[in-house]
C-alpha cells in the first residue's frame, strides 16, 4: 500500500480520497474546507494542514481541482510550489479538468525539475466517484501509466491510456461535449413526450428499449421523480454542476478551434447552457436543463 497526498476534496475529490483509504492506502488529505477534510479524517485518513504537507513524504500526489489556473499555481507558480518540495520519485496524479495545453505545460516543468506529472480526468460523477467506479482518461508515458494504475484502481472500474501528457485531457473534452449533447437532447424529447400528454416514466422506458437510449436516460434522467437517487428527484441539487458543464464545453471550444475541428452541436449545447446559467442555475446540476425547455 502507497502513501498518498491528495489535495481537493469536493464533491468528487472527497469521495475519491476515501476510496483509496478504503483500498488501504495512507492518504494526507488536504482542502481550503475544513469539512471537507474531517469526512476524509472520519474514514480513516490523515489531515494535513497545508497542501505542502500534504506532497510532503509521499508516494503519489491526487490532485482534483477547479481549473487550470489551480493546477498551474499550485504546482508551478505559486508562493511555494509544489515542485519544489515533492520527494524525488513521487508521481503526481492530477485528475483535474483542465485544458491540455496547461496539462503539457505543467508536465514539462515538472520534467525540468526530475518530477512525474501525469493527466488523469475522470467521468461517472458523484455516484461513482463514491462507488469507487470512475472512468478515468490518463495522458501519460506507458511506463507511468503502469505505475498509476493501481492507485487508480482504487477509484475507478475503468482506466483508460489515452496518449502522452494532455491526451487524457482531450479524452474528457470530447466525452463531455458528447455527455451535454445527449443531456440537452434527451430533455428536449421527454420535454416533448411530456407536453403531449405523455408520461415521462413510460417514455423514458420506451427510448431506452429503442434507438434513443442513452447514458442519460440509463443513470440520470432529468425529468424530475422517473429515477430515484438522481438530482433531477432532488430539485437538482448535488451532481455536477451547469457551471461546470459550461467550463468544460469552453474547453472542448477550444480544443476544436486549435485543431479546427467543426463542432456545431457541441456548439449548441455550449450556447443552451449559457442561457441555463444567465437564468441563475449555475449551481444546479446539468440535467436541470430540461427547465430551459419548460420555460422554467
Amino acid at each position: 500500500m502507497a502513501t498518498i497526498g491528495f489535495i481537493g476534496l469536493g464533491n468528487m475529490g472527497g469521495p475519491m480520497a476515501i476510496n483509496l483509504v478504503k483500498a488501504g492506502h495512507k492518504v494526507k488529505a488536504f482542502d481550503l474546507s475544513q469539512d471537507a477534510i474531517q469526512k476524509v479524517v472520519a474514514e480513516g485518513g490523515q489531515a494535513a494542514a497545508t497542501a505542502v504537507e500534504a506532497a510532503q513524504d509521499v508516494e503519489f500526489v491526487v490532485s482534483m481541482l477547479p481549473a487550470g489556473k489551480h493546477v498551474e499555481g499550485i504546482f508551478v507558480t505559486g508562493e511555494q510550489p509544489l515542485f519544489d518540495v515533492v520527494a524525488d520519485g513521487t508521481l503526481i496524479i492530477d485528475s483535474s479538468t483542465i485544458d491540455a495545453e496547461t496539462a503539457k505545460r505543467v508536465a514539462a516543468a515538472g520534467a525540468e525539475r526530475g518530477i512525474d506529472f501525469i493527466d488523469a480526468p475522470v467521468s461517472g460523477g458523484v455516484g461513482a466517484a463514491t462507488a469507487g467506479t470512475l472512468a478515468f482518461m490518463v495522458g501519460a508515458s506507458e511506463e507511468l501509466f503502469a505505475k498509476a494504475k493501481p492507485v487508480l484502481d482504487a477509484m475507478g472500474k475503468n482506466i483508460f491510456r489515452a496518449g502522452d501528457n494532455g491526451a487524457g485531457q482531450v479524452a474528457k473534452c470530447c466525452n463531455n461535449m458528447l455527455l451535454a449533447i445527449l443531456m440537452t437532447g434527451t430533455a428536449e424529447a421527454l420535454n416533448m413526450g411530456v407536453k403531449n400528454g405523455l408520461d415521462p416514466a413510460v417514455l423514458s422506458e420506451i427510448m431506452k428499449q429503442s434507438s434513443g437510449n442513452n447514458w442519460a436516460l440509463q443513470v440520470y434522467n432529468p425529468f424530475p421523480g422517473v429515477m430515484e437517487g438522481v438530482p433531477s428527484s432532488n430539485d437538482y441539487q448535488g451532481g455536477f454542476q451547469v457551471d461546470l458543464m459550461y467550463k468544460d464545453l469552453g474547453l472542448a471550444g477550444d480544443v476544436s478551434h486549435q485543431s479546427a475541428s467543426p463542432t456545431p452541436m457541441g456548439s449548441q449545447a455550449r450556447a443552451l447552457f449559457a442561457l441555463h446559467k444567465a437564468n441563475g442555475n449555475g449551481g444546479l446540476d446539468f440535467s436541470s436543463v430540461l427547465r430551459l425547455y419548460q420555460d422554467q
